[in-house]
C-alpha cells in the first residue's frame, strides 16, 4: 500500500533522507517475477510537485518484468540492469544514474544489489 503524506510533512523546509527513509514493503506480484521467489519492494510516496508524484522506491535482488509509466528517477544505491523490449539499449544502473522511462515500455529488471531510487512519476493517462 502506498502512503501519501497529506499532513504537510513534505513541503519547503523539512526534508526526507531518501537513502534511509522508512518504506512500506510488499512482495512483488507473481506475474512480474522471473524465476523463483518474490522479492520485497518498498515504496514511500512523499507528495506531489507540479503535477507529478515524488517518492522513494526499493527492490531486493531479483529478476522481474514491468510495463513502465512515464517516470524520471535517480538511483541512490544498488546495482541493476534494465533491458527493454523495444530498441532502447540496456541501461546499467548504479548510484547517481538518472533515467527516464516512457509509459508502455516493457522492461526486464535484473537487480544484483538492492536498488533504491527517488522517482518523479507523471499521472496516469
Amino acid at each position: 500500500m502506498t502512503t501519501v503524506h497529506t499532513d504537510g510533512s513534505w513541503r519547503s523546509g523539512p526534508h526526507t533522507a531518501a537513502r534511509t527513509a522508512d518504506l512500506t514493503y510488499h512482495r512483488l506480484p507473481g506475474d512480474q517475477v522471473v524465476g523463483e521467489g518474490a522479492p520485497m519492494v518498498g515504496e514511500r510516496v512523499l507528495g506531489d510537485f507540479a503535477g507529478v508524484t515524488v517518492g522513494v522506491w526499493e527492490i531486493e535482488p531479483s529478476v522481474s518484468c514491468d510495463v513502465e509509466i512515464d517516470e524520471v528517477f535517480v538511483v541512490l544505491s544498488g546495482d541493476a540492469t534494465v533491458q527493454f523490449e523495444d530498441d532502447t539499449p540496456d541501461l546499467d544502473l548504479g548510484p547517481g544514474s538518472v533515467v527516464r522511462v516512457r509509459a508502455g515500455q516493457k522492461t526486464r529488471w535484473i537487480v544484483r544489489d538492492t536498488l533504491r531510487k527517488v522517482f518523479l512519476a507523471a499521472p496516469a493517462t
